[in-house]
């Protein structure tokens, strides 16, 4: 069992002949009863500050663990972010990709559509000319003929 300040003030020695002088006896007893009761209100503060200081060092402890994990959650989820856009732009290029193959085959197919049109036309063209062509000699050929002009004394008779 540890020596308390009580236990030195209430200690008893033995009286002898030649003995110490008890007023000087009493008097360091006392300052080391003094001595003794200061050391133990300084070990206890002591104490008191030793465990706030291993509180504070559990809690930056805690704080610090949670840091971590906080970073590494942080991290894992900008990878994730990371790697989801690169998907979604691989998605909106292959989209593109489509889109602009089916726009390209489209105007491709207009454009055939177009040339064929324009070859019919052409060729209703030629047939037309041709057509006009052989009409206008009909009507030359018939203006030439003797006919015509008999016809036209009939009429300048009958006026």
């Amino acid at each position: 069992m540890a020596l308390t300040p009580l236990d030195i003030h209430n200690k008893e020695f033995g009286r002898s002949f030649r003995g110490y002088d008890e007023d000087e006896v009493n008097e360091f007893l006392d300052q080391v009863i003094k001595d003794y009761e200061a050391l133990i209100r300084e070990n206890k503060d002591l104490q008191n500050q030793l465990l706030a200081i291993q509180e504070r060092l559990d809690h930056f402890s805690n704080i610090e663990e949670t840091l971590s994990k906080t970073i590494i959650v942080a991290q894992e989820a900008a990878d994730e972010v990371k790697s989801n856009s690169k998907k979604e732009a691989q998605l909106i290029i292959k989209e593109a990709e489509k889109n602009a193959d089916r726009i390209i085959n489209e105007s491709l197919a207009k454009s055939r559509k177009i040339a064929v049109e324009i070859e019919e036309l052409k060729k209703q063209a030629s047939i037309y000319r041709t057509r006009f062509r052989t009409l206008l000699e009909a009507q030359l050929e018939l203006l030439s003929k003797e006919d015509w002009s008999s016809l036209e004394r009939m009429e300048i008779e009958q006026a």
